[in-house]
C-alpha cells in the first residue's frame, strides 16, 4: 500500500521538539489577526468556536455583536467600545480575530446579517433550557440546537482538510482512533464503520493501550484524535506518538487552535452549542462530531467502492441471521 504524504493545514506546523503535550486550553497557540476559524462559518458558531481563547473584554464584544448585528451594525468603534465596556483596541481585535481585516469590514458584515435576519423568520425557540421547561419545550428547544449545531459544522467545514483525511484513512495500512468519554463513542463509531468496508480500524478509548498501539504505527498508518476541546491529554499524547512515528494524524475537534493541533497533519473543525447546566458541551458536540465521522466514511466508501461494497455486502451477509427473530426454545 503506498505511503500517504503528510499534508499540513497551518503555516509551520510542526511537533514542538521536546515540549510535552499542553493539559490546559491556555497552552494552545493564540489564533493569530486574519481569517477566522472557518469562511464559511456563521458569525454565532464562529463566536461559540472561539470563546474558550478569547479573554473576558473580547468575548464580551463578540458575543455583543453576535446577538444584536443589527443594532451594532449602525455603533462607532468607540460606542461599541462604550457598550460593551472595553477600548477601541479591543473592539478592532475582535473584529480580526472573527475574520475580518478592520472594524469597517465587521460593521458592513453585521449590516448584511441583519438584513438577512429581517427578511427571514426567526428561530422560535433558543439555547437555554429552564429546569421548568415543559417536555415539548425541551423537545423544540434540543430539536432546533441540534440542526443548527449541523448547519454551522457543515457550512465551516473544509472540505481540502477533509478530502485529505479521507485519503489517508482510504490509503492507511492501519488506523488508531482516539478519544475519551462521549468522543470514545463517537470513535468507536468510526472504527466500525470503516471495518465495514474492510479497513483495519482500531478504537482506543484506554489511554494506555492508545499510546501502546501508537508506538507500532509508521508511515502509511493513519491515527484518528477526537476530543471536542482539543486539550484532554489522554488524546493528545497517542496522537504526539503517532505523529513522531510518521503516520498521518488527524484531529477532529471543536477548537482549531487546541493543543491536540499541534500534532495534526490534518485539522477538522466542529462546531457545537452554548454549553448549559442541563446540557453539557458532550451532547451537542457529539453530534457534530458524528456528521463528520458519516462524511468520512461514505466519502472513503466510495473512494474504496472496488473493496467496500463486497466488504459491506459481507458483513451485511453475516449480521442478516441475528436480525431474524428467533423461536422460543421449548
Amino acid at each position: 500500500m503506498s505511503e500517504v504524504p503528510k499534508v499540513t493545514f497551518s503555516e509551520g506546523r510542526t511537533a514542538p521538539d521536546g515540549d510535552a503535550p499542553a493539559a490546559a486550553p491556555a497552552a494552545a497557540p493564540a489564533p493569530a489577526p486574519g481569517p477566522g476559524p472557518a469562511p464559511g462559518l456563521p458569525l454565532r458558531a464562529r463566536v461559540r468556536s472561539l470563546g474558550p481563547s478569547m479573554t473576558p473584554s473580547v468575548l464580551a464584544v463578540a458575543e455583543t455583536v453576535a446577538a444584536d448585528p443589527a443594532g451594532c451594525s449602525r455603533l462607532t468603534v468607540s460606542a461599541l467600545a462604550a457598550r460593551t465596556g472595553t477600548s477601541e483596541a479591543t473592539v478592532v481585535r475582535t473584529a480580526r480575530l472573527l475574520g475580518y481585516p478592520g472594524y469597517r469590514d465587521l460593521r458592513l458584515a453585521l449590516a448584511a446579517l441583519a438584513a438577512r435576519q429581517e427578511s427571514g423568520t426567526a428561530p422560535a425557540v433558543t439555547a437555554g433550557i429552564a429546569v421548568d421547561d415543559p417536555i415539548a419545550d425541551v423537545v423544540a428547544k434540543l430539536a432546533h440546537e441540534e440542526a443548527q449545531t449541523l448547519a454551522d459544522t457543515a457550512a465551516g467545514l473544509d472540505l481540502a482538510a477533509l478530502g485529505a483525511a479521507v485519503t489517508a484513512l482510504a490509503t492507511a495500512r492501519r488506523i488508531d482512533i482516539y478519544g475519551v468519554g462521549a468522543s470514545a463513542l463517537v470513535g468507536q463509531d468510526l472504527a466500525q464503520k470503516l471495518l465495514r468496508i474492510g479497513l483495519v480500524a482500531h478504537a482506543h478509548g484506554d489511554p494506555h493501550l492508545a499510546v501502546t498501539g501508537a508506538v507500532q504505527l509508521r508511515p502509511g498508518d493513519a491515527a484518528v484524535a477526537i476530543s471536542h476541546s482539543g486539550a484532554t491529554g489522554d488524546v493528545i499524547d497517542p496522537l504526539r506518538t503517532a505523529f513522531e512515528r510518521g503516520a498521518t494524524t488527524i484531529a477532529l475537534t471543536g477548537h482549531p487552535h487546541a493543543p491536540v493541533t499541534r500534532y495534526a497533519d490534518v485539522v477538522l473543525a466542529t462546531s457545537a452549542a452554548r454549553e448549559t447546566r442541563l446540557r453539557p458541551a458532550a451532547m451537542s458536540s457529539r453530534t457534530s462530531q458524528l456528521l463528520v465521522v458519516d462524511c468520512l466514511f461514505v466519502a472513503v466508501a466510495q473512494q474504496t467502492y472496488e473493496t467496500a461494497a463486497p466488504a459491506l455486502a459481507a458483513s451485511y451477509e453475516a449480521l442478516a441471521p441475528r436480525r431474524t427473530a428467533r423461536s422460543p426454545r421449548p
